[in-house]
Order: structure tokens, then C-alpha cells, then sequence
């Protein structure tokens, strides 16, 4: 099975059409991704190439439109292009030795202000000649540059080579999801309801990858239903160091787990792994200062269709409804896609962005932030609204004390 988004690399391709975007990727991955063509704009959507990149491990290319596209259309095709800013780890803008300008400058300047590590690739080496002065000034404020032709493919090698000098340092060392809350040779039980959205025949991933990590940090785990909770507690010799619950049955388990042992949700931990705990726990603390009539955003990474009883569009509006005591003006967004008039909102509930690299979660929250809107995650508005905040966050004890400071 391949590694999911979230633990990939996300390498975004940037430059004027035609420069050779979609050459360099195909040449990188040796593999025809993009189609490529002497028309300025073949590359309309972004084009998304999974691999693995060795040493690395797995990486994301986002082959993107030129950012000097024209028209209506092309603004479209432009602001999709910027959208993948928000996502991108690495950013590699691709030039030619003939053709840098006032352009390239602009675009580079936009992915400093994002502190987005950058490659600078002056594609068609085999046309052009070298761009010494301009090589010299990059080089000069510690930008890396790589001359290609990716006709040729001479410099390939060295790009590579080059990605993996500049992955971000937060990507190699990424911190684990729970097996440093329970340690080597310590057991967690992991809590799985089966009910209507689980899907047939498989965990959802935020379950699988909690799994997999506690068995990375050489813990082990046992896995239950919440129904078996209880039982399962008394079959050990010891107790457990961590519960971990679906946000879903937090009350049922919260009753069935003895008050010494540490309890929180996956959705929880990934407000830890994927974005920022702490500004999360003030977020859930707006929910105080919601008044019936007050717009909420519900957002999910996720483009999956609803059924039943879903999280995002029945429970936590009902949730929150019986916590407010009047009815709330709930809008739901799902995908990439986000509101630009976020100060409409008082707040932003988010789904665990599992299927996201942390970098786009982590763009979310700092747009939130400069609108001035308060942003949680479903775990914790859960948790918020049904009471039970404070013993969701006890194995955080820095989120926690965040709670206790700003009660």
C-alpha cells in the first residue's frame, strides 16, 4: 500500500508556462507525468505525482500552471497555482537563464513571506548560456540553484540531489503521533467504534497510522470496540499508559476508563501531529461566546460524501446546538477549497486533516489567525461540548495549562 499524502513530501513545481515544468518533473520521475507541448499553458490543473524519492522516502510533486497565465481563465488557472502555496513543503521555480526578471523575483518573494524552502532551476541549460551574475546574487542569500536541461537531462541528478539537501528539517524529524505518550514496552488501547461510516473491511487512517506508530516506538497496542473497553481494562496486569478513543464514543469511554489512566481521541492527536495543540484549545474555548444566530464554519479536508449520522454534518451541529442553546448558522466546506471572507465566521471547526501534509493544516490556522477567527478540530469541540475537555488534554500537560490559563 502506498504511504498517504500526509507523510509525503509536497515538492510544488513553480514558473512562467513554458519554461519547462512539466519536462523537469517527467525527467525527475522518469515517467511521462505531465504532457508536455511547445504551447505555452498545456498544464491547466495542477498534476500530482507520487514517489519515492531515495534517501527521502515518499514525496509529492505538484506539477502547477504557469503564474503568468492570461485571461479570465488563466486567473482561475493562477489562483489554483497559489492555492498549492498553501501545501507545498519544498518549492522548486523553474526559469531560464534568458527570461528572469521582475516575475521570478515577485514569485520569490511570495514563498519567502510563506518561509517556504526554495530551489531555483534554470531549465534549458542545452539553449541558453549561464546566468553567472544572477547565479551569484541567489547564491549570495544562501538560495541553492541548479542549471538543467531537461531535453538532456544533464543536472537532473543534482536537483535530486538537492531536494534531499533541502527537506525541511520538520519533515525528516516529524514528530510521532502517540508513541512518545506511552513509551517502549507500555501499552495502548485504541478504541474503534464500528458503526455506519466506518468503512467495510478496513480502519480509517488516522486509526491505522496511530497503530503503526506506537509499533515504530516498539509499544504495543490493543484494539477494541467500545462496547469491549472495560473488559479489555481488566485483562491487563497493569494499567494501560493511554487510551485512545474515536472522538464519536467519548462519553461512553471517558465512563469506562478509571480517571488515572491518561484518556484523548485520534482527532485530538492529530491536532498535535498535523497542526498547532495549543492554538486549537483556545479555539475550542470560543465555543463559550457562540450566541444562536452566529455563523460557524465546518471544514473538512475530505471531498467524501455524507451519510447517515456524519461527524461533520449532523453530530457536531447537534452537539453544539444543545451547548449554545439556539440555533447556529452552520456552513460546511470540503476539500482544498477555503472561504476568503473568513471574518464572517466567529469560529472554524476543522476535521483532523489526516489526509493533508501539515504544512496546508498549518496554513490554515495562520489564516484563521490574521482574520482574527478562533480555529479547533472536531476532537476538541467534541470533547468542549459534551464537558469532558479537560480530560481529553491530560496527556498534554502544555495544552492543558493553556486551558487553565485561559478559563
Amino acid at each position: 500500500m502506498k504511504a498517504p499524502k500526509s507523510f509525503r513530501l509536497h515538492i510544488g513545481l513553480f514558473g512562467r508556462r513554458n519554461v519547462g515544468k512539466s519536462s523537469i518533473l517527467n525527467a525527475l520521475t522518469q515517467q511521462e507525468v505531465s504532457i508536455v507541448s511547445d504551447i505555452a499553458g498545456t498544464t491547466t490543473d495542477p498534476v500530482e505525482k507520487p514517489m519515492e524519492l531515495l534517501p527521502l522516502g515518499p514525496v509529492l510533486f505538484i506539477d502547477t500552471a504557469g503564474i503568468d497565465d492570461e485571461g479570465a481563465l488563466g486567473e482561475q488557472r493562477i489562483q489554483k497555482t497559489r492555492a498549492v502555496f498553501d501545501r507545498t513543503d519544498l518549492a522548486i521555480l523553474i526559469s531560464n537563464s534568458n527570461d528572469w526578471g521582475e516575475f521570478e523575483e515577485k514569485t520569490l518573494q511570495e514563498l519567502k513571506d510563506l518561509n517556504i524552502p526554495i530551489i531555483v532551476v534554470f531549465n534549458k541549460s542545452d539553449l541558453y548560456d549561464s546566468a553567472f551574475d544572477t547565479i551569484n546574487i541567489l547564491e549570495s542569500v544562501k538560495l541553492p540553484v541548479v542549471e538543467t536541461s531537461a531535453t538532456t537531462k544533464a543536472g537532473i541528478a543534482e536537483l535530486r540531489q538537492t531536494i534531499l539537501k533541502k527537506a525541511p528539517e520538520d519533515f525528516i524529524n516529524r514528530p510521532s503521533i502517540v508513541a512518545d505518550l506511552v513509551g517502549p514496552g507500555e501499552a495502548a488501547i485504541l478504541v474503534v467504534p464500528i458503526d455506519k461510516e466506518a468503512p467495510k473491511g478496513r480502519l480509517i487512517l488516522p486509526q491505522v497510522q496511530s497503530i503503526r506508530d506506537l509499533l515504530d516506538g516498539d509499544s504495543f497496542c490493543m484494539v477494541v470496540k467500545e462496547r469491549e473497553l472495560r473488559e479489555a481494562i481488566s485483562r491487563f496486569n497493569k494499567p494501560p499508559k493511554l487510551v485512545v478513543t474515536d472522538s464519536q464514543a467519548f462519553l461512553k469511554v471517558a465512563a469506562d476508563t478509571p480517571p488515572e489512566i491518561p484518556l484523548t481521541s485520534f482527532s485530538i492527536l492529530f491536532a498535535r501531529h498535523q497542526g498547532d495543540l495549543s492554538e486549537m484549545v483556545k479555539g475550542a474555548m470560543a465555543i463559550d461566546k457562540l450566541k444562536a444566530g452566529d455563523k460557524v464554519l465546518i471544514a473538512e479536508a475530505c471531498s467524501h460524501h455524507p451519510i447517515g449520522e456524519d461527524i461533520g454534518t449532523v453530530k457536531i451541529p447537534r452537539w453544539l446546538t444543545q451547548y449554545v442553546g439556539g440555533k447556529l448558522e452552520i456552513e460546511h466546506m470540503r476539500g482544498h477549497d477555503f472561504p476568503p471572507n473568513l471574518s464572517d465566521y466567529k469560529i472554524i471547526i476543522h476535521c483532523g486533516a489526516c489526509m493533508w501534509n501539515r504544512r496546508a493544516m498549518l496554513s490554515r490556522i495562520m489564516k484563521a489567525r490574521q482574520a482574527g477567527v478562533p480555529l479547533t478540530n472536531y476532537g476538541l469541540t467534541i470533547a468542549y461540548s459534551l464537558g469532558i475537555f479537560e480530560r481529553a488534554l491530560q496527556p498534554f500537560p502544555a495544552a492543558l495549562e493553556v486551558y487553565k490559563n485561559g478559563r
